[in-house]
């Protein structure tokens, strides 16, 4: 018979890195506590050291490059998109 796979939730994850990241208990410690095998203590420890820095970042401060292109594009659409409907307003009149 299969075993179902268990899913964690993003904020049991969380808990869990957190307390590996204290480094107050050994993986094999949290590992038994939180009955997660010692590598996937590993790999949300390292997901949580490498991607701290979004959880900080300026959400109001300047917007990339890419998004100011986007914007730019897309305005471009809507404004050749406005011209060919006013020119197809003008000819449906005559």
């Amino acid at each position: 018979m299969k075993r179902q796979r268990r899913n964690f939730t993003a904020k049991l994850k969380a808990r869990i890195a957190l307390e590996a990241v204290k480094e107050n208990q050994t993986m094999s410690e949290l590992s038994t506590k939180h009955e997660v095998h010692a590598n996937m203590i590993g790999a949300w420890k390292k997901t949580l050291t490498d991607r701290a820095e979004e959880l900080f970042d300026n959400k109001r401060g300047r917007k990339s490059e890419e998004d100011t292109k986007l914007t730019n594009r897309l305005y471009q659409q809507i404004g050749q998109l406005q011209v060919e409907l006013d020119w197809l307003k003008k000819k449906l009149k005559v």
